[in-house]
């Protein structure tokens, strides 16, 4: 039987990993115990959180979802494999004690650094200390690091977002790191604030400036020790891996899907003929992990010397695009075929093309609706969110144009080579590429995911929501009839013309209806 050179690569070694309880990082975990039998220590940078110590955040971690086919495979015993280190990538040299720091640097050999504060929103000053200084540590430590292997810095797609046509290879810095460090160590966020324009230029916030600049940490490194730059788009549930449609992710599709399916969203700001940059979540995994064997292998080649810096991008835009016309017309289907019992209303969302429409829209569907339930759940004892989750939507909308109404070409011509290169074993163990994905089925996929695994619902009372979903379209019927005859009688009261003439009418106010 064919051997997985990538699985070969990480047997016995010890892998240190930023990020670990995110999205991205505990599926590197799981990933890793689940295929590689072998793999040696993985050390997880933990910190302390809520009172709970860090080796009580590990065995929540162990909890998660990401690991629930661990019993049935028989994998449990791996679990074992996980040391926590207590430490953050905010704090100075990643506020690792002296005795954990020495044994990371006698026994790590692969470092993934997923860390990273990904809030469009937040200052200057805390994106440069976790995003920029954050990575500056880790690559402190790895020059530490007396048995280094690999590091893999996780980046992201935007990170050159300034521009449409992105290729896989290191931009300019937009800036002096020096003098960015220095201005968020010396001014308070309103100065910082005050300034930011002219600091980001064209980079749509400080997320995305933060983590350009921190890709040329890693550069400044690449001629030491192996080093390799992934850069995924908007990560989404899983294609295959773990789970097909597992996530653990609000961000992007599965948060606008949860809340359509609750029946609380029920307009979206998006153009169906833009590309939407998805990736799966374990076709990122994958391409980190391939990455950490890539790297190292061509040092080997190279006779032992570092090659040039890796950058690979995890994207679908110009290799598997999707464009939300294939799925607008099946969207609601899918929500009725995997309802929540939990909904409080029938699902239906449309897709609307303007913000101007969308603030319409949701003055109607959104806030109306939303104040209601909120009074009826503050009346029953219960905490009202609705209205606070709209505000909260309509306060971004400006800030997440840019995100929603353009469109990127990610060149993924590197990633593809690279998948090339691998045998047959590796292709499918450590699938990049996205070749067979079928759209269609990945978001039935991941619809039925966001409903076990976000919405919390059994699959065991699927039957009991789709009886509910029934009762709720009813409902929803009727309360469409009553409102459109109350708009039939307003037509009359209002203008005086006949029932007939009204009735003539009506489709018109139907039609403008349906605009938002």
């Amino acid at each position: 039987m064919a051997s997985s050179p990538i699985a070969d690569f990480y047997a016995g070694r010890n892998v240190f990993i930023t990020g670990a309880t995110g999205f991205v990082g505990v599926t590197i975990v799981e990933k890793l115990l689940r295929d590689v039998p072998n793999v040696g220590t993985l050390y997880l940078l933990m910190r302390a959180k809520k009172g709970k110590s860090v080796q009580e955040r590990l065995e929540e971690l162990k909890k998660n979802s990401v690991f629930d086919r661990f019993k049935e495979l028989q994998l449990e015993a791996r679990l074992s494999k996980i040391v926590p280190i207590e430490g953050d990538v905010g704090l100075e040299h990643l506020g690792i004690s002296a005795k954990d720091r020495e044994t990371l640097i006698e026994n790590v050999n692969v470092v993934f650094h997923s860390a990273a504060t990904l809030d469009f929103f937040q200052s200057l000053k805390e994106t440069t200390n976790i995003n920029l200084r954050g990575t500056r540590r880790v690559v402190e430590l790895c020059k530490q690091l007396r048995h280094l292997d690999a590091l893999v810095h996780v980046s992201s797609a935007y990170v050159n977002a300034y521009i449409t046509e992105v290729e896989e290879k290191l931009y300019p810095s937009p800036d002096d790191p020096e003098k960015i460090i220095q201005l968020a160590e010396t001014l308070n966020d309103e100065a910082l604030k005050a300034l930011e324009p002219k600091l980001l230029k064209d980079h749509p916030n400080t997320y995305t400036f933060t983590k350009h600049l921190a890709e040329h940490e890693v550069a400044n490194v690449a001629s030491q020790f192996p080093c390799g730059i992934v850069r995924p788009s908007m990560i989404t549930a899983a294609w295959k891996e773990p789970i097909p449609g597992w996530t653990i992710s609000k961000n992007g599709p599965q948060g606008f899907f949860m809340g359509a399916s609750k029946g609380i969203l029920r307009r979206l700001p998006l153009d169906p003929t833009i590309i939407m940059d998805y990736i799966p979540i374990d076709v990122v995994v994958n391409g980190i992990i391939t990455t950490g064997y890539y790297v190292n292998s061509l040092k080997v080649k190279n006779g032992d010397r570092p090659a040039e810096l890796q950058i690979f991008h995890l994207t679908s835009s110009t290799y598997k695009p999707f464009r939300f016309e294939f799925l607008k017309d099946k969207i609601n289907g899918y929500l009725h075929d995997y309802p929540l019992n939990s909904a409080v209303w029938y699902p239906n969302l449309r897709l609307v093309r303007s913000l101007m429409l969308f603030r319409l829209g949701a003055i109607l569907f959104h806030f109306i609706p939303g104040f209601f339930l909120d009074l009826v759940t503050k009346l029953s004892g219960g905490r009202p969110i609705l209205i606070r989750l709209h505000k909260n939507v309509w306060n971004s909308l400006n800030t997440l144009e840019r995100f929603i109404f353009t469109e990127w070409h990610f060149d993924s011509k590197r990633l593809l080579a690279l998948s090339k290169t691998m045998n047959l074993v590796d292709k499918k163990k450590f699938t990049i590429d996205i070749g067979e994905l079928t759209w269609d089925e990945y978001f039935a996929n991941t619809i039925r995911g966001v409903r076990q695994y976000l919405s919390k619902e059994s699959p065991k009372n699927l039957e009991k929501a789709r009886r509910k979903d029934k009762i709720l379209l009813g409902l929803h019927v009727a309360l469409q009839l009553l409102f459109f005859y109350g708009v039939f009688k307003l037509i009359i009261g209002v203008t005086g013309i006949s029932a007939a003439k009204a009735a003539l009418v009506l489709p018109l106010f139907y039609y403008l209806f349906g605009l938002i």
